[in-house]
């Protein structure tokens, strides 16, 4: 089985295979950005600066593991459509009020 068929988007979109080094930070980058942005969207809460310090630093060495995983699964791709979907969430709930 061919390794460049096995490849998610992102991997493919930013040539993991071809460049891998270039290919991994720029998808770590994309895997991070999103976790961000799910976080902020659904689940964080106003906090001391030092707090959400640790947090996002936390998010950003989980993250670490998820950029392996998203080579050949659809993390990156999982992370935007829940960061879609709470976005409209959060647009239809302000909409509401």
């Amino acid at each position: 089985m061919n390794v460049l068929e096995r490849l998610t988007f992102f991997a493919s979109l930013y040539d993991v295979d071809g460049n891998p080094e270039r290919g991994m930070w720029l998808l770590y980058a994309t895997v991070l950005l999103l976790a961000a942005l799910v976080y902020r969207l659904g689940f964080a809460r106003r906090l001391p600066l030092l707090k959400s310090a640790v947090i996002y630093v936390l998010l950003a060495l989980g993250c670490t593991v998820l950029t392996f995983f998203a080579v050949f699964l659809p993390v990156a791709e999982g992370l935007a459509v829940a960061a879609l979907v709470l976005l409209i969430y959060k647009i239809r709930l302000r909409q509401a009020r």
